[in-house]
């Protein structure tokens, strides 16, 4: 067996650690602020001494926790310690991992866990799961409770009780038969029946020589409990090959219709091994496509491009009645349809840019009664930005998001149905993964692309217990897609503003020379067309949405002209005369006759049906056209009666009855009550301030160098406090403190020992119970003693301090080898 590797911290049998404490204290300050870094849980609140760090570090909460953040080779071997001696040597270990001969699975060859296995070791170590030399490794308490198998929760490894254990509760006359049945000798305790029956399972040539004597159908049942689950269901009257087995106590009975197979036996039939297979190396991520750099950043700056017109598009249909806000939060199947159409997408995609939008600060619900989602105050803002810098902000918002809008339409708990800007799509995990799938493509070489099963197996690998694997692949596949059409991987792969985005560096310089220049200028067409021939002025492109609809986008987007589309424009407050400046002015081809005959049409019938509050009216020079409209059926609904040969009432309100006649074809204006047509602002509706969500943490928030270090000169000097050995009393007769407790005194005696110690210049050990009753143990040096308070320097604090001396618990001097 090879010699112990000094990289799993080998130690002496005499110094080694009798307990986690003892191991934690042994470590360098730098090694206990790594630990504290992996498991920032530990720091809330900073634990008072090493021996409060221990206690912390053993919790259920808090060893799942870590558990979870190893990866699958490190957690094998904390698995194979599960379910090994305890306490457990190096050699023992790595036989579980690496089989007698270094095989692992069903061959025979080093699949490298020899070799990695110090390192999973370390991890562990570090992690402080695992403490001890290599002579005597010991798995945490709690962790090991946690993988160890149970009659109602098999290892993961597939193993199952020991012998030991699957006999506890048997009677010894039934432990006397199977060892008899075994070919052992009789002997006078169940205890010594136990002991030598495992000594039997545990002997290679011995276990060969009795599994040899087993029937063929025998060897079949084992063989479908080995690798687990190690249980089985038995008849009373089970087959011969079942009864062959357990009365020699290779299964041995856990229920009355349940055998199992002993650890000890299965680890015979493996090879030795704990897993079917280990896997001490992480699956390579290679080079699935390759591509040239110049096209992937190209590409990448085309969808990024997409994606700011999507969510302007997005925000602004929003702006006059914005979809309503549920009950329950969140917004409507049927409005998530409604804006997946307007952005010609799918409901998914549509789900996804509201939340990045919502994520950004540019949406939010205005908290009116009529509670809507509308356009934020910082849209305003965000809108004027140069595209590359508006691109970073949605960028700098999406990479951090918990918010998950892959989630929306899954079901919650309680079987209801997420919905998009709902509660409940948090998912604190969901920022690591994505910059992890980041980081992952930005170890690959400039313009390659990854297989996306090979990134989900690593991912796999990197954090592979159980429940948050499954979850983790899917915010992977979530990130993948939602990187490419916000323009972060171009044909998936990283690009260059990807990469700075990823490594904290601004990607608007790098973005901006990509990016098209906009255009103040369109190509207009006799089919009542306009062809953009790249993005617009945002003046010539805010005009020209409320002259013309979109029909198509792409590289040039294609606007179509119609008479809602010029009363649209018309009732934003501009003329005729206008409209033809307007198009003279941006078109490089000549207005078609076509659409200037369409706009003198619409415009010489705007306006010449008048609105107002009356219940409502309408008003009109013509008495024709009234006339017209009394006689039409479809008015009915309207409550018309005519008032006067130019006036009609109207029992509907004025917004219903503009909707109406518009229906029936007409053109009609509003009135205000002074009889001037009203103007509809294309920018009216805005929500108060709101400030973008904050994205939920998973876990405690990482520690940085400043809060570290503090934290360890606090553990050390609290430490220091707790083990300091005080002063034998000089009274022989004074009780003795008893160790770790605060120490008692009265006040004239702890006035009395403080002011000795600022005349001699010594150190004391003091107890303190601050204003809010939390008490610890300090060691100080007084420098001043005066109004009821001690100055003094505080080994704990690793500064200068003040206490009142009404607060402190008693007094002690420290011993000689102390001071």
């Amino acid at each position: 067996m090879p010699e112990p590797s000094s990289a799993a911290g080998s130690a002496t049998a005499s110094n080694a650690p009798r307990s986690l404490a003892e191991a934690l204290r042994a470590r360098d300050d730098a090694s206990l602020a790594a630990l504290l870094h992996a498991r920032p849980d530990l720091l809330g609140p900073v634990p008072g001494d090493v021996t409060q760090l221990a206690t912390r570090a053993g919790t259920r909460a808090s060893v799942v926790r870590a558990l979870d953040r190893l990866d699958r080779f490190a957690l094998q071997t904390a698995e194979a310690l599960a379910v090994a001696p305890d306490p457990c040597p190096y050699p023992v270990l790595e036989s579980l991992l690496a089989g007698e001969h270094g095989g692992s699975g069903a061959d025979d060859e080093d699949n490298g866990a020899r070799a990695e296995l110090p390192r999973a070791l370390a991890t562990l170590r570090d992690q402080a799961l695992v403490w001890g030399d290599d002579e005597r490794l010991r798995l945490v308490r709690t962790a090991r409770e946690l993988l160890a198998p149970t009659a109602g929760r098999p290892s993961p490894t597939g193993l199952g009780p020991t012998v030991a254990e699957a006999t506890a509760g048997m009677s010894p006359t039934r432990v006397q038969e199977i060892v008899a049945a075994a070919g052992l000798p009789a002997t006078h305790d169940p205890v010594s029946a136990v002991t030598a029956l495992t000594g039997l399972f545990t002997d290679p040539q011995r276990m060969s020589a009795l599994l040899d004597e087993a029937p063929a159908e025998a060897h079949q049942v084992l063989g479908r409990l080995v690798w687990g689950p190690p249980y089985g269901e038995v008849t009373p009257n089970p087959a011969p090959p079942v009864r062959w087995l357990r009365d020699r106590g290779l299964l041995l009975p856990a229920s009355a219709r349940t055998v199992v197979l002993p650890r000890e036996v299965a680890l015979h039939l493996r090879g030795g091994l704990a897993h079917r297979v280990t896997e001490p190396v992480a699956p390579p991520v290679a080079v699935d496509r390759e591509h040239r750099p110049q096209l992937v950043d190209a590409n990448a700056a085309g969808q990024a491009l997409a994606a700011l017109s999507t969510v302007e598009e997005l925000v602004k249909s929003w702006e006059h009645a914005g979809p309503p806000v549920l009950r329950a939060g969140g917004l409507s199947v049927r409005d998530l349809k409604r804006t997946a159409a307007t952005l010609d997408t799918t409901e998914p995609m549509a789900a996804f840019w509201a939340e990045l939008a919502y994520a950004a600060g540019l949406l939010a619900s205005d908290g009116e009664a009529d509670e809507r989602y509308a356009p934020t105050p910082a849209f305003d803002d965000w809108v004027e930005l140069p595209p590359a810098e508006r691109w970073s902000a949605l960028a700098a918002a999406w990479l951090p998001a918990t918010r998950t809008a892959g989630l929306v339409g899954d079901q919650d708990a309680k079987g209801r149905t997420l919905s998009a800007l709902g509660p409940e799509l948090d998912r604190s995990a969901a920022p690591e993964v994505r910059r992890r799938v980041l980081e992952l493509l930005a170890a690959l070489p400039e313009g390659g692309s990854a297989d996306p099963d090979a990134l989900l197996a690593r991912l796999a690998w990197e954090r592979p217990v159980r429940g948050t694997s499954a979850l983790r692949a899917r915010l992977a596949q979530w990130t993948l897609a939602e990187a490419e059409v916000l323009g972060v991987t171009g044909r998936g792969a990283l690009c260059a503003h990807g990469r700075a985005l990823l490594e904290h560096r601004d990607p608007a310089p790098l973005l901006a020379p990509l990016l098209p220049e906009p255009v103040d200028h369109v190509l207009l067409q006799a089919d009542l067309t306009a062809v953009a021939p790249g993005p617009l002025r945002r003046a010539l492109g805010d005009v020209l949405a409320v002259l013309a609809d979109v029909e198509s986008k792409g590289g040039a987007t294609v606007y179509r002209f119609t008479p809602g589309s010029v009363r649209r424009a018309l009732d934003s407050g501009r003329t005729a005369s206008d409209l033809h400046a307007f198009l003279a002015e941006h078109s490089i081809t000549p207005v078609p006759q076509p659409l200037a005959y369409l706009i003198d049409d619409v415009a010489r019938r705007h306006g010449h049906l008048r609105v107002g509050a009356a219940s409502s009216y309408v008003r009109c020079d013509d008495d024709g056209m009234l006339n017209e409209i009394l006689a039409d059926r479809r008015s009915a609904g309207l409550g018309l009666r005519r008032l006067a040969p130019t006036v009609l009432a109207a029992q509907a309100e004025p917004g219903a009855l503009l909707d109406g006649l518009r229906a029936l074809g007409y053109a009609p204006a509003a009135e205000s009550l002074t009889g001037d047509v009203v103007v509809a602002r294309a920018d009216a509706r805005r929500t108060p301030a709101r400030s973008a969500p904050v994205p939920v943490p998973e876990g405690p928030p990482v520690p940085d160098a400043t809060l570290l270090g503090a934290a360890v000169r606090a553990i050390r000097a609290g430490d220091l406090a707790a083990t300091a050995v005080r002063k034998e009393p000089a009274d022989p007769a004074a009780p003795a403190g008893v160790p770790g407790e605060l120490p008692r005194t009265s006040a004239a005696e702890t006035l009395a020992t403080v002011q000795a110690a600022v005349l001699t210049g010594s150190a004391v050990w003091i107890g303190y119970v601050n204003a809010d009753g939390a008490a610890s143990q300090r060691v100080i040096a007084p420098v001043r003693v005066e109004g009821g308070f001690v100055t003094g320097y505080d080994h704990t604090a690793d500064e200068v301090r003040t206490y009142a001396l009404h607060r402190i618990t008693g007094v002690a001097e420290l011993a000689e080898e102390h001071l």
